[in-house]
């Protein structure tokens, strides 16, 4: 601990001894950091907030829906800082006046860049800031240039938003409308050739409708026939069904109805059953049959008059000719079609080129003409869309915050900058103070003397001084005083006059 303290005070005495040349280094470090901080201009940042609304029913009907705004907007805000649009800030505001080469207008560009921040701050609010300092123009400059800056990039904004589709719609237009005319040509030539093919083969032509047409139509329609005619054959099948269980004639009822009267109520109780549709193994079918079996041998048994014509039996009649009827005019509609199926076909074999030929013609031209169709439909598309784009703004802006004045640099810190600097300097000054004093081989105190000797000191002698030496020293004091205290004199007025030249901009 000793130790500690003993080296403590040799290096205070060093630098005491040596406190001249400390001042001299400090006011050397200082006045060269001061003026390279002088030289530092001010930069001025200007912040505006803009409120951009995307929502519109008309937009999202004809397809400018909000996710393509979005995407829009995303885009202008990744470009507004390209070097495209900072050449245009540059030359509408005061940055470009003293500009005349192209090398100094990309020099401009590159710097202007990197002050430059248009931020999203949420999903429809963007900031843009813009910071702007030059040594060679005044604080109150400055700051206007940075102002202004940020009211052009706010009108590019703009610009991009509203009217920057425009030209690119035209073009795309005009695109569409040579595409267009292109196909227009090609399905023209490909409908002439197709009209001088019909004409050269007739044959090959009916109804307007080729071959292949008509042939898949014909099979379309068979397919349809052979369903209507599966569906008439079992329908004649179940009144064939109902006709064979139902008798012709009722028999003549007596005083007490008989045998035939009980015969014609259990047929006719069969018949019921049948109708609705129970099979000939269900237990009340099979006990009516059971039941009509034994009330025939006691009918036939019986004798009497003959029967009276049944009309259920009559009306099925009637109902199954007209069933037929249905049956057999599908089967001739059927016979018909495949006669006209099997000529087409039979064309087809002989005549395969012919047919190959016009089924090329019709495949080109049914090509060509969905790809015009298509196209049209999206010209019309992109017409609209560009009208309401033009006509009927999707995207509104809303200048919530103005591009502010600057009032105060954001850019240097200049009072913690002279602060550093001075502190550098006394800090700089020490040091070499102390880096003199160890490479002298001098002892300030006689403990360390003895430790380096390794022998024994008996005592020091302490400097006497004259009184003519008395008053140089005390002069000399004063005038260390006073330049320390210039030096920090020096460093109050720059933060005066750096306050002052802050207020002269507000």
């Amino acid at each position: 601990m000793n130790n500690i303290y003993d080296e403590l005070r040799a290096a205070l005495h060093s630098i005491w001894h040596r406190r001249w040349l400390a001042l001299a280094v400090a006011w050397a470090v200082c006045l060269l950091g001061w003026l390279v901080v002088a030289m530092v201009p001010n930069t001025y940042e200007s912040n505006a907030r803009l409120y951009v609304q995307l929502d519109d029913a008309l937009s999202e009907v004809t397809g400018v829906g909000v996710g393509n705004r979005k995407r829009d907007i995303d885009r202008v805000q990744q470009t507004l800082t390209s070097a495209v649009n900072l050449e245009k800030v540059i030359r509408s505001t005061a940055v470009g006046e003293e500009i005349t080469s192209p090398k100094q207008m990309e020099a401009a560009v590159l710097g202007l860049a990197k002050k430059i921040k248009v931020e999203n701050v949420k999903d429809n609010l963007f900031e843009i800031k813009a910071q702007f300092g030059d040594g060679s123009r005044s604080d109150a400059e400055n700051a206007k240039i940075a102002q202004d800056i940020t009211q052009k990039l706010i009108d590019i904004f703009r610009e991009e938003n509203l009217a920057g589709n425009r030209g690119e719609m035209t073009q795309s237009l005009d695109f569409m409308n040579q595409q267009l005319a292109d196909r227009q040509k090609e399905l023209e030539a490909a409908e002439q050739k197709r009209l001088a093919f019909e004409a050269s083969h007739p044959e090959l032509i009916q109804g307007g409708a080729s071959a292949l047409q008509r042939l898949e139509a014909s099979r379309s329609e068979l397919r349809g026939i052979d369903a209507d005619l599966a569906a008439a054959q079992s329908a004649l099948a179940a009144i064939n069904g109902q006709l064979a269980g139902t008798p012709q004639t009722l028999p003549g009822i007596g005083p007490q109805g008989g045998a035939r009267g009980a015969l014609a109520e259990a047929q006719a109780m069969l018949s019921g059953l049948r109708s609705r549709g129970l099979t000939e193994n269900h237990p009340d079918v099979i006990a009516a049959r059971n039941q009509v079996n034994a009330l025939k041998a006691a009918a036939g048994s019986e004798g009497g008059a003959d029967g009276i014509p049944n009309p259920a039996y009559s009306s099925l009649q009637s109902i199954k000719a007209e069933r037929q009827a249905n049956v057999q005019s599908l089967m001739a509609r059927r016979a018909a079609i495949q006669s006209d199926i099997s000529r087409v076909t039979g064309m087809q074999v002989n005549n395969p080129e012919l047919a190959g030929e016009q089924q090329r013609i019709n495949r080109d031209y049914d090509v060509l003409k969905q790809q015009y169709d298509k196209l049209l439909q999206d010209r019309e598309e992109l017409r609209l869309r560009g009208q309401v784009e033009t006509e009927h703004n999707a995207v509104k802006f809303e200048v919530i915050d103005p591009p502010t004045t600057p009032r105060a640099p954001v850019a240097p810190n200049r009072p913690l900058l002279l602060v550093a600097v001075l502190v550098l300097g006394v800090g700089a000054g020490v040091a070499a103070a102390f880096a003199i004093g160890q490479l002298r081989s001098t002892f300030a105190t006689t403990a360390k003397l003895e430790r380096v000797t390794g022998l024994p000191v008996l005592g020091a002698i302490s400097q006497t001084l004259t009184d003519s030496a008395r008053a140089l020293r005390k002069r000399r004091m004063k005038q260390f005083y006073m330049a320390s205290a210039a030096l920090g004199g020096i460093f109050v007025l720059l933060l005066v006059a750096e306050m002052i030249q802050v207020s002269m901009v507000a």
